[in-house]
């Protein structure tokens, strides 16, 4: 006899991002520098100091501590995660159970319905706006009409760079019984999070990471934020050594270092002021090129040219996200910026 994959597996494929060497990679939302040589010393001293033949402090206590002092918060409403998809899967497999209803919107991060088809949960959709706005009144409206257990979604999004006010983020979470998951990966670009406030709600988990503005992508570190109730299921769910002790090590120096990380994200948020700014230029129905404003960094273009400018930007190097009849842009460096613009001008030159 021979064995068959189950119906939920059998088709699925690994996930492969952009393959092949670009000089410019805008594609995936990670900070565009790396850390400077006094940062990097701090971080290869840290490495060097971990015992490798041990096992990783099961609750990653230096780290969530370094990450708790730079947001100001409790260090024991934080769990540490291997990155956020970790912690999407947890929160899905252990907070759910089979045949519960759980609710994304759409567009945003297609991991969290990615998810649920693995623990076997329903998952719906709510659509955005057409302007691809989220109508708060709309949605809570749906989750208590159909008994939603838990709603989770980006904000700002992923991919539209939008976002919801903490107003309206305070009412959605104040007026639903289901567990609400704000996913702020890219709230370090905004000044809109619920983090300083978390104690006031039972039936909330906010969600940080290190990949973007902290500029450790390759540490894969997370972080879900909630009351104690929740943190503790958290903390007992997931796996006893999730996340390793070189990530912890070096995260746990990376945190320490506020003034940096600060100064950076203004110069990334004044990044993507450029690319949208300029980008809004070029923007008009003829040439059919809608830009999006953006609170993250990166800026969402809608047009019918959205493959065709892609595969010119690969010609010149250069690398983006399609999405669709979408482009999702990374705010890079300086250079980085000029270098897209000049393409899409010049894309645009030749179609003229």
């Amino acid at each position: 006899m021979s064995y068959s994959l189950n119906d939920k597996i059998k088709n699925l494929v690994p996930y492969e991002p952009i393959s092949g060497t670009y000089e410019v990679r805008l594609d995936a939302n990670e900070c565009p520098v790396s850390f400077p040589d006094d940062i990097r010393a701090q971080l290869v001293r840290a490495a060097e100091q971990v015992a490798l033949n041990r096992y990783p402090d099961p609750l990653a206590s230096e780290l969530v501590n370094s990450f708790a002092e730079y947001y100001g918060i409790d260090p024991e409403l934080v769990t540490a995660g291997n990155g956020s998809d970790e912690l999407i899967f947890l929160v899905e497999s252990a907070f759910l159970e089979k045949g519960d209803r759980m609710l994304v919107v759409s567009p945003d991060f297609s991991m969290y319905g990615f998810y649920s088809s693995i623990c076997e949960v329903r998952c719906e959709s709510f659509l955005k706006n057409d302007d691809l706005t989220l109508d708060v009144d709309a949605l809570i409206g749906y989750v208590n009409r159909e008994g939603i257990k838990l709603l989770i979604f980006s904000n700002p999004c992923n991919p539209t760079g939008g976002g919801i006010t903490a107003d309206e983020a305070r009412k959605l979470v104040r007026s639903v019984e289901a567990l609400v998951v704000l996913d702020e990966a890219y709230m370090d670009f905004w000044d809109q999070s619920l983090l300083n406030e978390i104690d006031a709600y039972d039936n909330l988990i906010i969600f940080r990471t290190a990949s973007k503005a902290v500029g450790a992508a390759a540490l894969r570190l997370g972080f879900a934020v909630a009351r104690p109730a929740i943190s503790r299921a958290l903390k007992a769910v997931k796996s006893p050594y999730n996340v390793n002790s070189i990530s912890q090590a070096m995260g746990a120096v990376i945190y320490k270092n506020p003034e940096y990380l600060r100064e950076r994200q203004k110069t990334i948020v004044k990044s993507r002021e450029r690319l949208y700014n300029e980008l809004k230029e070029i923007s008009n129905p003829k040439c059919d090129f809608t830009v999006y404003q953006s609170v993250a960094n990166f800026v969402f273009v809608k047009t019918g040219y959205a493959r065709e400018i892609w595969e010119y930007l690969k010609s010149s190097s250069i690398v983006v996200r399609l999405m669709g009849g979408y482009l999702r842009i990374t705010a890079g460096t300086e250079d980085e910026v000029t270098r897209v613009l000049d393409a899409i001008r010049g894309f645009f030159e030749v179609k003229a």
